[in-house]
């Protein structure tokens, strides 16, 4: 922007003064004939394992590399110490290795290991934490280990913070617990284990160590603050596990769901896509533990209120990395691949007399998850990804008719592939079609009317992959989340044919980041609410039943030419009425709400505004929480016609009742 916006006193002031003087824009709000439902589903969020997402943060585990089974190096994470042998004959099939802690050697030396988890374990002043693990004495007897929440640079007379003692009693592999409560707040703590009986030999395997006080309570469950983050979303639709992660860089390294189930101990590891994507930002210590499965996945979904939509592979590798078709599936082989998505189901909805909705109910949910949607692909293109996705669409109508099958457009907007695909999900009767864009202000300002004029015979659109990415400014910043804003009007305005829409990426760590801009940043003990999860939160909180007619000079706004930069959507809520519109002028419009189709006598009155706007529109939250926030201001109208001001760069939120 080359106008530079004076400190936020003065220009709210000189706002008003300009709306005094500026022409009035009329909108005129249909009340007579309510518009299409919107959907339950239509504002929701789309998780990925990308920027540390699942281990490192959604996930609560805070021991890297619990289970010895990073590839290159077993001991990756880890800091041993003493006589420590790695050995792979452990208890646990799909993850056979473990460590042995023997004697030193010499009285006054010492035999252990150290993790610092994900870029340090955070502790906090009073919290608990729960310390367990597989383990057993070889040869008989017994043992003690010392297992320890500490700093090196702990400038106490001891780097420990706090200790416990675990007995280990017997030669067969046994799960240990001990609870250690952390005196002080601290984000780059770390755990220390000691062999304390320096005689003996004990074996160590699936070392883990999660707060006592998780999401719901769950033992292997979510981070508390982030899991919160996304209940205060109100998400209509959870979308998991990707994105590129459900294809991998090759089929071996794909999102395989039945790995991601049953005991966490026997989950094998999984390299993830994202570890050695970009050299620039390298993390080559990224992969995925599978502790944050399907099972974590449906339950997490239920207990936020969204429907879960599970995407599956449909055998085609990521195709930026692979150019050879050998690196697919060849279409006469996809039964496997179709016996998953199949099996998925079975597991999320079958009676637990059968086999994988027994294995549900095992794991502490035997009622059906009601799953509904189910995606086949992430965003591939070419003739390719119909030949793929026919055979899964006639299996899964022949078993599962009521499931709604998401396929996808590709990864772009708008060209060849997009307008070669559209009408082959179509011919294969897919129920949505996933749409992606990560694009330029440009595109976000000229997309206000994109879906005003799509086939509303075919199937309905789930935007399943948007944010505003900058020229030159790919961060979190006011200004591209205002068009984010902007553009969801339009969504709103069609939800006749939009039914499902979720911003991307949904997380990332502060220090662990590959991609931006992201919708929630956080450290290890701290969450950043961006701008952009305002405006969603916004739009699911007011999101209504039914879209309403909102026109000016009988166009929808759209930013469109004449229309001073505005966008606007209205929909109905009961006796309610929200009418959103964003101001991507540099200038305060004047606004006059004209509610038509009333009888004579009824009257709205105004019941609270909410305003979203700064004069910092380069800046976001993510080094402080509270620096952008939506305000809820109290708004005194009545009538059908009613006139209100919006400042520049802003986004408002007018609640009307009847």
């Amino acid at each position: 922007m080359k106008t530079k916006l004076i400190i936020l006193t003065s220009f709210l002031l000189m706002a008003a003064g300009l709306a005094s003087h500026a022409q009035t824009n009329t909108f005129d709000i249909n009340m007579k004939k309510l518009g299409a439902p919107i959907q339950p589903t239509m504002y929701g969020i789309f998780f990925e394992d990308i920027n540390f997402a699942a281990d490192g943060g959604l996930y609560a585990e805070l021991v890297k590399n619990r289970s010895f089974e990073f590839p290159v190096d077993p001991l990756q994470g880890w800091t041993a110490f003493g006589n420590v042998k790695v050995r792979e004959d452990g208890p646990f099939d799909k993850n056979p290795h473990y460590v042995r802690l023997g004697n030193p050697g010499h009285a006054h030396k010492h035999t252990g290991l150290e993790n610092s988890g994900f870029f340090g374990i955070g502790l906090k002043e009073g919290a608990q934490y729960r310390f367990s693990v597989w383990a057993r004495v070889p040869d008989g007897g017994n043992a003690t280990i010392r297992v320890e929440l500490m700093d090196r640079a702990n400038m106490g007379e001891r780097q420990a913070y706090v200790q416990q003692r675990v007995a280990i009693s017997s030669s067969q592999w046994k799960k240990y617990e001990v609870v250690l409560t952390s005196p002080v707040t601290n984000p780059k703590a770390s755990l220390r284990i000691f062999l304390q009986s320096k005689e003996a030999t004990v074996d160590l395997e699936h070392i883990s160590l999660f707060p006592v006080d998780t999401w719901m309570g769950h033992e292997n469950g979510m981070r508390k603050d982030l899991a919160q983050a996304l209940y205060d979303l109100h998400p209509g639709i959870f979308r998991f596990p990707g994105g590129c992660i459900v294809e991998g860089t090759d089929l071996e390294t794909r999102y395989n769901w039945k790995n991601s189930v049953g005991p966490v101990e026997n989950r094998p590891i999984n390299e993830n896509r994202w570890e050695y994507t970009f050299d620039y930002r390298l993390f080559p210590d990224y992969f995925q533990s599978y502790g944050l499965g399907f099972y974590e996945f449906f339950l997490l979904s239920e207990e936020i209120g969204s429907e879960p939509l599970p995407i599956v592979s449909c055998g085609l590798a990521c195709q930026f990395q692979n150019d050879d078709e050998s690196a697919h599936v060849p279409v006469d082989e996809l039964q496997d691949y179709i016996q998953d998505a199949l099996d998925l189901i079975e597991f999320a909805n079958g009676d637990v007399s059968t086999k994988w909705g027994a294995l549900r109910a095992e794991m502490g949910h035997p009622a059906p998850f009601n799953l509904k949607f189910l995606g086949v692909g992430n965003e591939q293109w070419g003739e390719t990804y119909p030949e793929h996705l026919e055979p899964f669409v006639k299996a899964i109508r022949a078993k599962y008719p009521d499931i709604k099958i998401v396929g996808t457009s590709g990864p772009d907007s708008e060209g060849n592939q997009f307008d070669f695909l559209w009408p082959e999900m179509k011919r294969l009767g897919a129920d949505l079609v996933d749409e992606h864009f990560y694009r330029p202000y440009d595109w976000f300002l000229s997309q206000g009317a994109r879906y005003d004029n799509y086939d509303r015979k075919g199937p309905k659109v789930f935007a399943g992959e948007y944010a505003c990415h900058a020229r030159g400014k790919k961060w979190n910043h006011f200004y591209a989340s205002l068009l984010e804003a902007a553009f969801m009007t339009g969504l709103e305005r069609n939800a006749d044919i939009v039914h499902m829409a979720t911003y991307a990426p949904l997380f990332a760590h502060v220090e662990g980041w590959q991609w931006r801009p992201d919708l929630i940043w956080f450290d290890n003990l701290n969450t950043m609410r961006t701008v952009s999860y305002y405006v969603q939160q916004l739009y699911s909180q007011y999101k209504g039943a039914n879209a309403l007619t909102l026109t000016m000079d009988k166009k929808n706004v759209t930013g469109a030419d004449g229309q001073n930069g505005l966008f606007a959507s209205a929909v109905a809520d009961g006796n309610k009425v929200y009418v959103k519109v964003v101001n991507t002028s540099e200038k305060a419009q004047s606004i006059n709400l004209n509610f038509t189709g009333m009888k004579k006598n009824e009257v709205l009155k105004g019941v609270k505004s909410i305003r979203l706007t700064t004069d910092k529109i380069e800046e976001d939250n993510i080094e402080d929480p509270t620096n952008i926030l939506p305000e809820e201001l109290a708004f005194s109208a009545q009538g059908q016609n009613v006139n209100v001001t919006v400042e520049p760069l802003c986004f408002r939120i007018f609640v009307l009742e009847k």
